[in-house]
């Protein structure tokens, strides 16, 4: 039995926010629709250099089950990219309590049927 294309995004999604959450990321919102997409997961986080500071966190998720459209980071491209710029001054804009500094993230999530999936956390990936 082969996993849909959503069913397996919605997949990538949990183990995602799991992945995060076990790093210290408080989850804000997920699957949040914007005029310029839907952002997968928005994240809040303290560095390591600065604890005190909180940094809000968009994630983009991808997931594919085999390579034969290459890694699933590959699909961010630069039009992905703009949209999702813009997706998250959207949402910061809709959010003006949201003051702290803030930077879009990937996650790329290659899914094996026997194996545990490889998760590779791709920060600050997207700049303006």
């Amino acid at each position: 039995m082969s996993i849909s294309t959503r069913e397996l995004g919605h997949w990538g999604e949990k183990k995602a926010e799991e992945f995060l959450v076990g790093k210290g990321y408080a989850i804000l919102a997920c699957n949040v629709r914007t005029p310029y997409g839907e952002i997968d997961l928005i994240a809040q986080h303290s560095s390591a250099h600065h604890p005190d500071s909180q940094t809000i966190v968009f994630v983009e998720v991808k997931t594919r089950s085999s390579k034969t459209f290459g890694y699933p980071e590959s699909s961010v491209t630069p039009k992905k990219q703009e949209h999702l710029i813009s997706a998250a001054q959207h949402y910061l804009q809709e959010h003006p309590e949201l003051q702290q500094d803030w930077q879009v993230d990937v996650i790329a999530i290659q899914h094996h049927k026997n194996r545990e999936p490889v998760i590779q956390h791709f920060e600050n990936a997207i700049h303006e």
